[in-house]
């Protein structure tokens, strides 16, 4: 398993993802931020540098998921699987109200909850987005 991924497969994960961040749905070139391809599953918990485990994200996104694939929601529960945009619909888990993310199931809670996803700048990003008709 390698870290490199060749250009070919960038454009084809890039392009099944719209030019859209898998997590928080913001357009790349709407963005002030750079947008990396993220392991879903990272290779240090088995992952593999296939086309069905790699997503598009924006860099804010990348940096908060790291390696994760779950989290806690409450401090002695069970731990959530993270949202993954190789086997969910993002609209099976999120909703969208003036650029504020709403959880629909668990998982969204999560993963919003990991990844910050209502930080003020994405919502305002996102809230920009809307009223321009590409968002989400």
């Amino acid at each position: 398993m390698s870290v490199y991924l060749s250009r070919a497969i960038r454009k084809l994960v890039i392009a099944r993802a719209g030019h859209r961040c898998e997590y928080c749905r913001i357009l790349e070139y709407l963005s002030s931020f750079d947008y990396h391809i993220d392991h879903i599953i990272s290779i240090q918990h088995g992952g593999l540098d296939t086309l069905n485990n790699l997503a598009l994200s924006c860099a804010p996104c990348n940096w908060k998921k790291g390696s994760n694939i779950s989290t806690l929601l409450e401090l002695e529960g069970a731990l959530i699987p993270l949202f993954n945009p190789r086997t969910q619909d993002w609209f099976d888990h999120f909703e969208a109200k003036k650029g504020v993310l709403i959880p629909r199931t668990r998982i969204g809670e999560a993963t919003i909850k990991l990844l910050e996803l209502n930080q003020p700048n994405k919502i305002e990003e996102r809230f920009e987005m809307t009223l321009t008709g590409f968002y989400p």
